[in-house]
């Protein structure tokens, strides 16, 4: 039990990490709208750089995320393995 409570609470850390990063992400995308509008290229290129560092490292939360998933579905199981 003691491992697979200390795997769930990893996990809410990484979901909060994805949901931080995905809202940063979201405010980004809005800042980069509104440089569009205004043509500002310089600070729209940094806007932008900004953007795709944030969606790699969504993208490797997300599959840390799915890792985490699966061990804690394993060690469920396997509590409730009957010996």
């Amino acid at each position: 039990m003691r491992e697979f409570n200390l795997l769930v609470s990893e996990q809410m850390k990484t979901m909060d990490k994805l949901l931080f990063l995905q809202g940063e992400l979201e405010r980004c995308e809005e800042i980069e709208e509104q440089l569009q509008l205004i043509q500002q290229e310089t600070e729209l290129e940094s806007i932008q750089h900004e953007i795709k560092m944030m969606k790699n490292e969504l993208k490797a939360i997300h599959k840390i995320f799915e890792t985490q998933t699966e061990e804690v579905i394993r060690s469920y199981q396997d509590m409730n393995v009957p010996v």
